[in-house]
């Protein structure tokens, strides 16, 4: 009896010990995942979207997904923030490997301009250019304002702060001869959270430096009388005086539903990323966004913009290597 019990005992556990090992094998499969997910040898890069109800963030997601499913060996997350300036500052301190910012911003950063005197972002490169972003000064329809020396008086929102449509507000009110002490109230509210003012009358005015036709601007037009207030004529030019990246922009009748058409000025997004980036990973990336550019332009309606074409359209910082490799093969250098 001694020696069945035994023999019994000895295989039950090598039973055991088999299941284990398929346990085992079977684990490290499900949490390796297959296929193309992330391993050891993967580079794990990360980039700056800006804030999640812009449009920033879904154009970050989709080259997320561009680099997923067509590019071996890396891995991009995309990262929720405050906008160009924040972005800035975290490619300086090394948490950001790329972002998305505007140009008038990027190049204050890099020169050690503005918010950046004394500690310019040295280790910021340029990448490629994204689509024209407007200066949109959108006025509640009865609040009495028809051009910027109006906002006087006016309880508006500046943007978020540390954000490009910040620094953006700020010049105009300066090409306006006014200063933040000649408003009513100046607020710093995320674009969500201007609009909402604006339906509710808490504000009379809000400045987005947002692509034409940006969601925010549109759902506000639908429940709300607005009006995109114009920047032009002398307001235009003193802008282009104080800086040189400010363009004048149209926005078309039709943009907004019951808007209509205006002038304004504009500056343009553009990506950025930190300068110790491998060579190879910057110009592996670029090809595989722009020979998969469909599904960036699909993530967003001011995604169109996005081509090869004006890949260089603004950039007012200096290009990373990798990216000088990529656009001399293709002509462009």
């Amino acid at each position: 009896m001694t020696n069945i019990s035994s023999r019994k005992t000895t295989q039950l556990l090598m039973v055991l010990a088999a299941f284990l090992l398929i346990f085992t094998a079977g684990a490290a499969n499900l949490f390796a995942g297959g296929g193309r997910e992330a391993g050891p040898s993967t580079t794990r890069l990360n980039m700056g979207g800006g804030w999640v109800t812009g449009a920033y963030y879904p154009i970050a997601g989709s080259m997320s997904r561009v680099v997923h499913l067509h590019l071996d060996g890396v891995s991009l997350t995309v990262e929720s923030s405050g906008a160009s300036a924040v972005n800035s500052n975290l490619i300086s301190s090394g948490d950001l490997d790329m972002a998305i910012v505007q140009n008038d911003v990027a190049s204050y950063a890099y020169n050690g301009r503005n918010a950046w005197e004394g500690s310019p972002v040295t280790n910021m490169r340029g990448l490629f250019a994204l689509y024209p972003e407007p200066v949109q000064l959108i006025a509640r329809a009865d609040a009495g304002i028809s051009d910027p020396g109006d906002l006087a008086g006016k309880r508006v929102a500046l943007g978020p702060l540390g954000s490009g449509a910040e620094v953006n507000a700020l010049q105009v009110l300066e090409a306006a001869g006014l200063s933040e002490s000649d408003l009513a109230a100046g607020e710093r509210l995320d674009a969500g959270e201007a609009a909402d003012f604006l339906r509710d009358g808490r504000i009379d005015a809000a400045f987005f430096t947002v692509a034409i036709g940006g969601a925010v601007i549109a759902d506000l037009a639908v429940s709300q009388d607005i009006i995109i207030v114009p920047i032009t004529g002398e307001y235009a030019a003193r802008l282009s005086e104080m800086e040189d990246f400010y363009a004048s922009v149209t926005i078309p009748e039709g943009s907004y539903s019951g808007v209509a058409e205006a002038e304004t000025v504009g500056v343009v997004s553009i990506v950025v990323a930190r300068e110790d980036l491998s060579d190879d990973i910057v110009y592996d990336f670029m090809s595989t966004i722009f020979e998969n550019i469909n599904i960036v332009q699909s993530a967003h309606s001011s995604a169109r913009w996005i081509t090869l074409e004006s890949a260089l359209d603004g950039m007012s910082v200096p290009l990373h290597p990798g990216a000088e490799r990529f656009f001399a093969e293709h002509g462009m250098r």
